[in-house]
């Protein structure tokens, strides 16, 4: 898809913690410019692979600020913000269009299970009104991961929000791992411009055949060079071949629990073990866990730029 507002790679940054599990907000600007000068195209801070449910309210909100005050140009940020409160998620994406950003990532209220089609279109409504008075200009992206919020986005609840609010609802993430919905999400909308991103790196080069924007993925955050390469020469054969490497890197990434296996690629890969603190429930990875993810990961045989 040509002219998408966060066309490209998009990395779901991981939220570096000190020891007190507070985020680390140095050690994260050095991983953001890492990452853009490393093939990424924007920044998905935020989301779910930044912990984002394990912080609260008022820290979301210092580490937008944290980040874009360290020199992440807020327009390259794509934060995560949905909440199972309208009035959080007003707050939210209010703040982050007072500091730059120009969209934002929303999950469904995720909480109360199987609402109804009016009552997701009520929620984002609401949203959307709310905060548009103060949030001008900032595009709302839906984040589509039935297998941890277990409220999908559907095709009918899409094309009422595109109706109702034109110009706003801008895309959709699609975590799913079912090509065949993402695939109907493009085939569905991308005509009126509604940008469609894959949270599997293994279907990138896939999405960008048929007309897809890109990736907003968790394994970019050491595969950014190689999503780049993807992106840049979609529909030629190195495209493919490029394809075929990081779809072993995403095999292997997701060999182990994802969030802290990230964490132990980052701290390997630029020799600071502070990178593995995580907040419970998750924890970091035990030896023989983080030995034979290194032992995957290093099987693919890439090797990952030179560390910030």
């Amino acid at each position: 898809m040509k002219n998408a507002l966060f066309g490209g790679v998009n990395v779901a940054v991981l939220t570096p913690m000190g020891a007190d599990l507070a985020p680390d907000l140095d050690r994260m600007a050095a991983h953001c410019r890492w990452l853009l000068a490393n093939g990424a195209n924007g920044l998905g801070i935020l989301g779910t692979t930044g912990e984002a449910n394990s912080l609260g309210i008022s820290e979301r909100v210092a580490l937008m600020e944290g980040i874009v005050a360290r020199g992440i140009p807020a327009s390259r940020l794509l934060p995560g913000l949905g909440t199972t409160a309208i009035t959080d998620t007003v707050f939210l994406l209010r703040r982050a269009a007072e500091l730059g950003c120009r969209g934002a990532l929303l999950l469904p209220p995720f909480f109360y299970k199987a609402p109804s089609e009016d009552g997701l279109f009520a929620y984002f409504s609401e949203v959307i009104t709310r905060a548009m008075g103060r949030a001008g200009g900032l595009a709302i992206y839906l984040y589509h991961f039935p297998a941890q919020s277990a409220v999908p986005f559907t095709l009918p609840l899409i094309a009422r929000l595109l109706a109702a609010f034109p110009g706003v609802v801008k895309g959709i993430k699609d975590s799913s791992g079912d090509f065949a919905n993402t695939r109907a999400y493009v085939e569905h909308f991308a005509a009126q411009g509604f940008e469609v991103y894959c949270g599997d790196d293994g279907a990138l080069h896939d999405l960008l055949t048929i007309g897809g924007a890109g990736s907003i993925s968790a394994a970019s955050n050491v595969s950014s060079a190689i999503n780049a390469e993807v992106y840049a020469h979609a529909g030629t054969a190195r495209a493919a071949a490029a394809q075929a490497r990081l779809s072993l890197i995403r095999k292997a990434v997701t060999s182990a629990p994802l969030i802290p296996g990230l964490k132990s690629l980052v701290a390997r890969h630029t020799g600071d073990a502070a990178w593995t603190h995580i907040r419970p429930p998750h924890l970091p990875l035990t030896p023989a866990q983080e030995a034979a993810l290194f032992a995957a990961f290093d099987a693919c045989g890439f090797a990952l730029p030179a560390a910030a």
